[in-house]
């Protein structure tokens, strides 16, 4: 059978077929356009900058003036005596977070899930999500009103039996806890709907099917529950793991002190402080360069090892 010539004159082939895609859905491709242009604005033009890891960057020559000293800024980073401290601060603080915080949305989720009144379950959802609506200056704030050793609860318990109080946050011991448990407290309720989403797709036909082989409440919560959220598990764990340099600067830096700072001090904070205070740009945009490429690595073990192991990644 003869293959039928192409019409002279009309294109063809993939790139005719893909443009008449976007011609059939302009319209959707026009609201998606303001994403795409924010995206590209605040998320890939910057990274013209990261030229200046590899520079010695002054700023009244810019970027394209400023001579080249290639990795002389890591080495100088690799080199701080401060390193280890930086990057094992950052790593303790973040795999506690990990953790605590992780599991703790899934009890939620599953707890909530089970119960069975309505308003109470509604009730409880929203007492849950509320502390995520505060703000990290009030929340930071609070701790600190309410850990002072001089008023405020803990201030106010001491005083009652006659002890003297002291600086919880000015002990090295409790800075970590302090700021994993207040995260919890904070974003545990709102951490949850994606796995109260996941649950609510369960088909009833099989709790309905469970019941009638004489199945309770715990052989559901481990037999369908449980195999449901595993997929939504394993994907927001690769996306956890792959930001484990990435602890949040804003709630470190507020809850830091003199008397923390030896446990307090993180990555995130340094590059801030050598960044923006001392002027350092080449040498912080070589720190936080270092920073995105060990979690990007860290995403790709991860998830090639899920890949693996559980049949479900990012890609």
């Amino acid at each position: 059978m003869k293959k039928k010539p192409n019409t002279p004159g009309k294109p063809s082939g993939p790139s005719f077929s893909l443009w008449k895609r976007c011609l059939q859905y302009k319209e959707l491709l026009l609201f998606l356009l303001p994403a795409v242009v924010l995206v590209l604005v605040f998320n890939y033009f910057p990274m013209y900058g990261i030229i200046m890891a590899f520079q010695d960057f002054v700023p009244s020559k810019g970027i394209l003036g400023s001579s080249f000293v290639g990795l002389a800024q890591f080495e100088r980073f690799f080199r701080l005596p401060t390193f280890g401290s930086l990057i094992g601060n950052t790593v303790k603080i973040s795999l506690l977070s990990l953790v605590v915080n992780f599991p703790l949305p899934i009890f939620l989720a599953l707890l909530l899930n089970q119960i069975q009144k309505e308003k109470v379950r509604k009730a409880a959802q929203t007492l849950t999500y509320m502390p995520h609506f505060i703000s990290v200056v009030v929340a930071v704030g609070m701790l600190n009103v309410l850990l002072s050793p001089s008023g405020g609860i803990y201030g106010g318990i001491c005083k009652a039996f006659g002890i003297k109080g002291v600086n919880i946050f000015g002990k090295l011991g409790a800075f970590q806890w302090l700021y994993v448990f207040s995260d919890a407290w904070q974003h545990t309720g709102w951490n949850s709907i994606i796995y109260l989403a996941a649950l609510s797709s369960v088909d009833p036909s099989l709790y309905e099917a469970a019941t009638v082989d004489g199945a309770n409440r715990l052989d559901k919560l481990f037999h369908i529950d449980i195999p449901t959220l595993v997929p939504t598990m394993v994907i927001l764990l690769i996306l956890n793991t792959g930001n484990i340099l990435n602890v949040g600067f804003e709630k470190i830096f507020l809850m830091q002190n003199p008397s923390n700072a030896a446990v307090s001090e993180v990555i995130s904070t340094y590059v801030y402080k050598i960044g923006l205070k001392s002027a350092q740009y080449s040498f912080s945009a070589a720190v936080g360069l270092f920073n995105t490429v060990i979690n990007f690595i860290v995403l790709l073990f991860v998830n090639q090892v899920s890949k693996k192991v559980a049949d479900t990644s990012l890609w």
